[in-house]
Order: C-alpha cells, then structure tokens, then sequence
C-alpha cells in the first residue's frame, strides 16, 4: 500500500518541469479517488534526473528519474495502483528496515549524507517534518551544555569553514568567544558566486532549518544574540523558504526571547544581496550588509574584534552551519570518522560542466577525484574522456586527468594549484580548450573586481587582455611568459582573496596544458577548434557539389556551381560550422591559420 509520494521541488527539480509533474499527479489521484499524500521535498542530489519522484511503500522507497508529467498516468497505473514497479524508469530504491537497495547510475553509493541527510526527505516549509527528522534535538542538547564544551566538540569534530579557505571551525569560534565585548553579532554567508557552483543553494532550499539550528547552537556558544543571513537576491526560493523557516522557528520557540526556557536569546535577519562575488570576501560582506559598498578592508582588525557595525563578529558559510547540529547530535568522534588527514568530515560537491551526471554529492573528504567523476558522476556527458576539472571556481584552478588519483582534501588541492573552495568541480572533456577556460574565468575576475587594488583592478584586466591576444592571430611566446609573470604579481599585490586567487585558473592551466598555449602562439592554430580567430574553415576535394553547405551558411560566405567542389570566403566566414554539420561526405574540415588539420 502507497502511504506517499514525494516531489522534488528545489529549483533545478523546477527547471525541468516539476511543477507540472505535481499537479498532474494530483489531478491523477484526484480521478481515481485516490487520497494519498503528496509531499513537496527538496533535490535529493540528482539533479540531471530531475523531476525527480519517490514512493514510499510501507519500508520501501522507489526512485523515479526524468519524471515528466506526460510519464504520470502510467506511474499511477502500473505502480500506485496496479502495485508493481515501472522498472525501466526506476534510478534508486531503497528499505529503511533492511540492508536492500538499487541503485541504477551508482550516483549515491558512495556518498555519506550529514549536510545533504534530509534534503529530498522532508518538506522544507515544513517545520514539523524537521522535527521528525530530529530536528532542533541538538539545540536541546547544546543548551544543556556549557559554551566552552560546545566549542570543544567543534574543534574536536576537525570541522573546517566550507566557504574556500577551510579555516578550522572550533579555532573561529574560540577567537570570538574570547573576545569581550558587549554585543556580537554572527553571519551565515549564503553569497554563492563560482560559476558553477549550487550547493549552498539547494542545502537553503532543501533544508532551510539545518543551518538555522547550527546559527542558534553557534550563536549560543560564542555569546551572540543576533545573527544575518547574507543571501544573493539571485535565490529568491531559498531566501522565501528561509524567511518562512524563521517564523516557525520564532513560533516554536527556538528563536526569540528566552528560546526553550534556557535565558539565551537570539534572532536572526535575511539581507539579500546584489550578486557581487567579492562579497564572498567577508569584511566586503560585512560593508554590504551595512549598507556600504561591497570592498574588502585590510585585515587585522578581523571580523572577530571588529566586524559589523564594528561589534566583533563571527561569519560561517551555509554548509558548515548545516555540519553544526549533525556534530552535536552525534559527536565529534563521529564527524572526525570521516575524512583524511587534517580534512575531517564530508563535503558536498557541485558537479557541472561536460559531466554526465550533474547535481550535488556529499563525499567523505579524502575520496580520489577520479572516483568523484567516473563513479559517482559517470565520466563526460560526450563520453570522451575527462581532460581536467576546475575546483573552487574563479579562485582555483584547473587539475588535469593525470592527477586525478589526487584525494580532494584541502593541502592536497592546494598542492595542485587549485583549491577545494567552496565546492564546485566544472567538469572539461578533451574538447575543452584550456586557454578558453583560463579567459572565461580571467573575465569573469575582471568584471567582479571591487576596483580598490591596483593589481587586482588592472592586473586581471591586463591578463585578460593578453589571454585575448594568445588565443587570436597576434599572440607571442613572450605574451605567454608575460601572463605567467603578470599572474604572481597579481597574487602577491592584490589585498583580498579575489584578487590573491584571481589568477589561478590562468597559471593552473600554463602549468599543465603549456603546449596548448604554444600550439596557438607557435602555430596559429586551436587544438579543441574553440578560439575562432585561429580557425579556418575549407572545403576539400571530397566535395561532391550538392550544395548543402551552401544552403546551410547562414552569411553566404560559400559558393561553387553543382556537381563542383565549393569554396569558402574567409572574409565572410563567421565560423559557426553550419557547413560541417550540413555536408554528408566529410568534405568540410578545419585547419589553423598558417595551415594544418586541427585536431577534431
């Protein structure tokens, strides 16, 4: 017997219809007279198998992957009534009474849920299924307990900041509790900017109450009785079911006055903010939320001495808040089980890019990232083979496949050139062109810039500029010694962690992939045919004449007679490769500017 069924609805379930799939079931259900339960949950992770729909059947949950409302009147069918499984369309199933389980991509058999435990569970507007989860069970123990001990569990649990630095999380809570002061005052940094980064999110969409109790634990330790969560205005679902999880929270008793009886009292404020990435960097956060603009100040005084409004002040990231209650609830022995090293406990990963299985992981640290992007993730959507991945966006860098055996703990990444950030790993295929990669990331340094240091403000600029050149006719071997000189000086110069880390992706990239810069300065030519300056395209002796490239050129740059070979005008030529797609014989091809097949 059906006792529910549960509906992804985070913003990626969204994108890909769910909203539809939901009220096709309802109206489904409705026909049939049938009065079973219909529950709103967040992503549980999968998100390239959005709409995703569970039902739950006595201990048994049965996942169903790219459910459209055109699939629901089968499922209804086959499953809710006729109780028997739609096979070809089931992704996971899994019994909460027994080791039994199915789970068809292998996308979740290797992950171990704390930050992401309820996300695709509970509904998230739903304080009372946070409840059930045991939900607030550790505000309940930490109130018990004295902050010191609080503190020690933190430290002792080797959680480190999520947010890109890993600063250890115990050691920034002990600096502010020392601290004395009269008021306090702490911030959850929800500003998620990497390109390709959505963990956080989805965990403020899926699970707005987890990171509100690791607040108020966190604001009772420390001292404070007033908190902000800093949220992009670009996440308008999380930021209206985060404000929703707060009055809940403010009608249960577990934040206001005197919360649960204790004689501690705490609140926490929503400031969206405008976008911008520098204010990740959390003294321009600071300046934003008092309403100034969002530049970054030297440091010392930091935050913990002089922060907001100038009060001392302690700010965490989304997903250590959401380690928070899980460490309490558990014990540190239990979250400093997993993990390597000095990097304890899990972490989640924004899969995207060329991946065949994007969404959210949540690995213990320490797992290879091989077995991240060709187990978890499936390799390449295309199939070729991975050739590097991007970690900790426009501050890291880029990690080719012959270090992929490289576990993803933070002094490991850091020795590749890269950094684990905050999580996001876009994902390159053997057609991604590096130099390409390096100047999308350098762009979007340029434009983020605040403007207040000189080699941040036109340091990255300059770098862009010549990142252009080498990727057009012009660029020289002395372009490419100046980028990696001009990179350093840039780190070295720069005040905040935009700046220090801006230069990454480029140096990343001249480090493992040098011959791919050489190729376009030595030979003109683009190895992965992206950088359309150094591309041409000809028609070869293979062409029958029939014309169709000619019909397919959107500019009519093509000409030639039937039956006879055509020609391509390079004065015309937008390089858009219509033709190749319309010629059925292969008589298309792409060479460099001084000549020479580039590699297709």
């Amino acid at each position: 017997m059906v006792s529910r069924i549960l509906v992804g609805m985070n913003s990626c379930g969204m994108a890909a219809g769910a909203q539809e799939t939901l009220a096709a079931i309802r109206k489904g259900l409705a026909s049939r007279g049938l009065e079973i339960p219909v529950k709103v949950v967040g992503c549980s992770g999968n998100c390239y198998r959005e709409p995703f729909v569970e039902v739950m059947t006595g201990s048994m949950r049965t996942g169903y992957g790219d459910m459209t409302h055109d699939r629901v009147e089968r499922l209804l069918d086959e499953h809710i009534v006729g109780g028997k499984e739609v096979e070809e369309w089931v992704v996971r199933r899994s019994c909460t009474d027994r080791e039994e389980g199915f789970d068809r991509d292998g996308y979740f058999s290797k992950q171990v849920k704390i930050v992401l435990e309820n996300s695709g569970t509970i509904d998230p507007e739903s304080i009372d299924d946070y409840l059930a989860a045991d939900g607030y069970k550790a505000l309940e123990k930490a109130l018990k307990m004295a902050p010191e001990e609080i503190i020690n569990e933190i430290d002792h649990s080797g959680l480190r900041g999520r947010g890109g630095a890993g600063f250890p999380t115990g050691m920034k809570w002990k600096l502010t509790r020392n601290v004395k002061a009269e008021k306090k005052f702490i911030i959850c940094n929800g500003d998620e900017g990497d390109p390709g980064a959505f963990m956080d999110r989805n965990v403020l969409e899926g699970d707005p109450h987890k990171v509100i109790e690791g607040m108020i634990i966190g604001a009772y330790a420390v001292g404070s009785d007033e908190g902000y969560v800093y949220c992009r205005a670009e996440y308008p679902l999380a930021i209206k079911r985060l404000l929703k999880a707060l009055v809940q929270a403010r009608e249960r008793g577990f934040l206001g006055h005197d919360i649960l009886s204790s004689g501690f009292s705490f609140d926490i404020h929503v400031k969206e903010g405008a976008g911008a990435f520098v204010c990740g960097e959390e003294t321009a956060l600071i300046h934003s939320i008092e309403g100034k603009r969002g530049m970054p100040r030297p440091r010392p005084p930091y935050p913990s001495v002089k922060g907001l409004f100038g009060a001392s002040t302690m700010i965490n990231n989304v997903e250590t808040w959401a380690n928070v209650a899980w460490i309490i609830r558990n014990g540190a022995a239990g979250y400093a089980a997993f993990g390597m090293g000095k990097s304890k406990g899990t972490k989640v990963f924004a899969l995207a890019g060329k991946v065949k299985r994007g969404g959210n992981v949540e690995v213990p640290m320490g797992m290879p990232l091989k077995e991240i992007l060709y187990d978890i993730a499936g390799g390449s959507r295309s199939g070729k083979d991975i050739k590097a991945v991007q970690m900790g966006g426009p501050s890291g860098g880029c990690i080719p496949s012959r270090l992929f055996d490289t576990p993803v703990t933070y002094e490991h990444m850091t020795q590749t050139g890269a950094i684990v950030g905050s999580g996001g790993m876009v994902v390159m295929d053997t057609d991604t062109c590096m130099v390409d990669v390096a100047k999308f990331f350098q762009d979007f340094t340029v434009k983020e810039s605040c403007g207040k240091c000189t080699f941040c403000r036109l340091g990255t600029k300059r770098m862009l500029e010549l990142l252009i050149r080498i990727s057009g006719p012009d660029g020289t071997e002395a372009d490419i010694d100046a980028l990696a000189a001009l990179g350093d000086e840039v780190k070295a110069g720069s005040l905040c962690g935009l700046g220090q880390t801006a230069p990454n992706p480029a140096l990343t990239t001249l480090r493992y992939f040098k011959d791919e810069y050489l190729a376009h300065v030595r030979e003109k030519r683009c190895p992965s045919n992206v950088c359309k300056p150094l591309m041409r395209y000809v028609i070869t002796d293979r062409c029958i004449g029939c014309t169709a490239c000619a019909r397919a050129c959107p500019v009519k740059a093509i000409s030639g007679t039937v039956k006879q070979r055509h020609s391509i005008d390079q004065t015309i030529c937008i390089k858009c490769g219509s033709c190749i797609g319309a010629c059925r014989f292969g008589a298309v091809d792409i060479t460099g500017l001084n000549g020479g097949d580039v590699d297709a």
